[in-house]
């Protein structure tokens, strides 16, 4: 009786997992909104940056990238 109701509870909780919709063209507008960033405050991901730049002895890269083809 416990194992039955075991194996139901985790093929329930296995379900919940399998239903994965992508971002409809539609909604990716409100992805862009400024409210949707990590970062809320332009000037600590400034001072962040230099932070890691200092640290790294590197800058750049913090941004959007283009792909591995060298079209960039």
């Amino acid at each position: 009786m416990c194992a039955k109701v075991l194996a139901l509870m985790a093929l329930l909780v296995l379900q919940a997992c399998s239903h994965i919709q992508p971002v409809a063209a539609w909604q990716k507008g409100n992805l862009a909104l400024p409210e949707m960033t990590f970062d809320d405050d332009p000037l600590e991901r400034g001072y962040k940056e230099h932070i890691y730049s200092s640290k790294e002895a590197s800058a750049g890269g913090s941004g959007v990238g283009g792909g591995g083809c060298g079209c960039n």
